[in-house]
């Protein structure tokens, strides 16, 4: 089995970056990574109701 370029150019950098953080803090980064990426997600599904609600409402004052 041939690695192609990009699995090698993987490689290299998960071990470049076991390197810099180590065994023991790896679990703990790759979890804020996915904290991140899920509160992300959740801001860009919580804005979508709001930015359509703007757009097909107005807004009225009373004078």
């Amino acid at each position: 089995m041939a690695l192609g370029k990009i699995e090698i150019i993987l490689l290299i950098a998960l071990v470049i970056i076991l390197l810099f953080v180590g065994a023991k803090k790896l679990p703990e980064l790759a979890r804020g990574i996915g904290q991140s990426a899920k509160e992300l997600k959740k801001g860009f599904k919580d804005d979508e109701p709001e930015e359509v609600e703007k757009k097909t409402t107005k807004k009225t004052t009373k004078k």
